[in-house]
């Protein structure tokens, strides 16, 4: 008879779980940015704007536009920069996922309206509140399970 950890069935977020989630995140949004500028990876490429209007694709799905490329970029560089400390880690994940979140009601709500300053489309929307979810949802785990400890 074998009997299980009581840690078992526990899902820990340590420190290196945050620094490496803030890492990885940044390093998709930098990816997600680069790719952006690509010509062949992004489809229309000869249409993309710097803001509204662009009908560039991303992968020939997620519309993508200069200043949208810009923001993933500046977010994945935040993100790779912060990993490096855990409190700057769990405060990127919990600010960057803000972000993509707000972004992702901003894209709700504009729909493809001049108003869709950062050329978004549904795909690009849906982009938005998975890896805005993970960002909080990570971020908070962490918050959560080392709340009110000094040992940061």
């Amino acid at each position: 008879m074998t009997t299980a950890s009581h840690h078992a069935h526990d899902f820990h977020v340590t420190r290196d779980h945050v620094r490496s989630a803030s890492m990885g995140m940044g390093v998709v949004f930098l990816l997600v940015g680069i790719l952006g500028f690509i010509p062949g990876i992004t489809t229309q490429y000869g249409s993309m704007a710097f803001a509204s209007g662009s009908e560039a694709m991303l992968l020939g799905a997620f519309q993508v536009s200069v200043l949208l490329n810009l923001l993933y970029l500046a977010m994945g560089a935040a993100g790779v920069w912060m990993s490096r400390g855990v409190l700057s880690a769990r405060n990127f994940l919990l600010g960057s996922g803000a972000v993509l979140l707000v972004m992702w009601l901003y894209g709700l709500i504009v729909g493809t309206s001049a108003a869709n300053i950062l050329s978004t489309n549904a795909s690009t929307n849906w982009l938005n509140l998975i890896l805005g979810v993970v960002a909080v949802g990570l971020g908070a785990a962490y918050a959560m399970r080392h709340r009110g400890s000094r040992a940061l």
